[in-house]
């Protein structure tokens, strides 16, 4: 096991990011490594200043932001930016001087949708960069399985036993309900988050049901659909969209639900380590989540979304890359077979190829534009697969 993971293609893409931006926003959940990788990148710069907007110290030298920031010069990290978003105006002034003396790096445990002022103070000076938790391509060549089963933060993945970043997982559940998402203004009693996270859990892989939801919580479907979006934009929940062809049939129009990290969603539904993983109905779930989040992060793009209809055709993943239109399907099983619904879903959505993803090592063909491929080769491999 690697004592440290450097997460080398993820630094080149932040450097080139500040290379070209005045302000940098790297976007990720709690503990997933922001703080790691930002103080990796100033430690190459000749001139950096570092504030943490959770110690009371740094925020005392931002009493007057503006003459504050406006002395920095090089790099200046804003650690946790979501607790400041006042901020934001301040660095569109900033970001406007020439010659420009600094250049901001802010740490947001939030995506742009729920920081809607970067977005709208900061348009066309900000530059945003998503991060997870480790990805198979970090690890590599360590196997999976322990990726999957674990999750990707840095402190769950190395953690020295399966018990150990078990309890670590459990912990950063009970942490975040209780204050993390109280920087976002989201005041629903702890107790209630986490049995809202633990209930989207089990429709962790399946549509989006606010009414079903909200039935058992005693809540509308919009007060629902409100706590879905709070922990989509903590950056722990997917919500896959739905894609929509004119194909004469009854699409599916509700997004699908992933929790993102797999670990996490293994802690929520109390699967403590692999026997119990692979003793479970949601097991074929549990794997698919995983591999939708690796490919995503290994082939970034804004377009990617699920399709399916009503009569059961169904496509897990759809990416529009570069003009071009690549299909996913995840299977836990070393030898999938193609399907009726693979052939359906080529036609209709005229895909240039099907991938067939299955967790293990061959890869062979299926038809002329459909082939099946361990997922640790798709990600890893140099080869271009999409």
């Amino acid at each position: 096991m690697k004592a440290l993971i450097k997460r080398t293609e993820l630094g080149a893409t932040l450097r080139s990011a500040l290379a070209k931006n005045p302000v940098v926003a790297l976007l990720g959940p709690r503990q997933c490594g922001k703080s790691t990788l930002a103080r990796q990148i100033a430690g190459q710069s000749r001139s950096v200043s570092y504030l943490d907007l959770e110690n009371p110290s740094d925020l005392a030298v931002l009493a007057e932001p503006m003459s504050a920031l406006a002395r920095f010069k090089g790099l200046v990290v804003l650690d946790e930016i979501q607790r400041r978003p006042e901020l934001f105006p301040v660095l569109r002034v900033l970001a406007d001087r020439r010659p420009l003396p600094a250049r901001f790096l802010v740490l947001g445990s939030a995506s742009p949708e729920l920081l809607r002022q970067s977005s709208e103070t900061l348009a066309g000076r900000i530059a945003f960069v998503e991060m997870a938790g480790f990805t198979l391509v970090e690890i590599s060549p360590e196997p999976p399985d322990r990726r999957w089963l674990r999750g990707g933060f840095p402190r769950s993945y190395l953690a020295s036993s399966d018990a150990q970043s078990f309890a670590w997982r459990q912990d950063f559940i009970r942490t975040f309900v209780e204050r993390d998402l109280a920087q976002f203004g989201f005041t629903l009693p702890a107790t209630a988050m986490r049995r809202f996270w633990t209930m989207l859990a089990h429709y962790h892989g399946q549509t989006w049901n606010a009414s079903e939801l909200g039935r058992s919580l005693g809540v509308s479907d919009h007060t629902t659909r409100t706590y879905l979006d709070v922990l989509t934009g903590a950056l722990v929940v997917r919500q896959l969209m739905p894609w929509f062809e004119n194909v004469g049939k009854r699409q599916t129009k509700a997004p699908k639900i992933f929790i993102r990290d797999s670990g996490l969603f293994h802690a929520l539904m109390d699967l403590s380590g692999e026997r119990a993983v692979l003793a479970h109905p949601k097991l074929g779930a549990s794997w698919e989540g995983f591999a939708v989040e690796e490919v995503i992060a290994r082939f970034p793009t804004r377009d990617t979304y699920f399709w399916g209809t009503y009569a059961g055709a169904e496509l897990d993943l759809l990416l529009m890359r570069s003009g071009r239109r690549i299909g996913f399907e995840f299977k836990f099983s070393d030898t999938p077979a193609i399907t009726k619904s693979m052939h359906i879903a080529l036609a209709d959505l005229k895909l240039d190829h099907l991938w067939v993803v299955h967790p293990g090592r061959h890869r062979h063909r299926l038809s002329d534009r459909i082939e099946a491929i361990g997922l640790a080769e798709l990600v890893t491999s140099k080869e271009q697969f999409a």
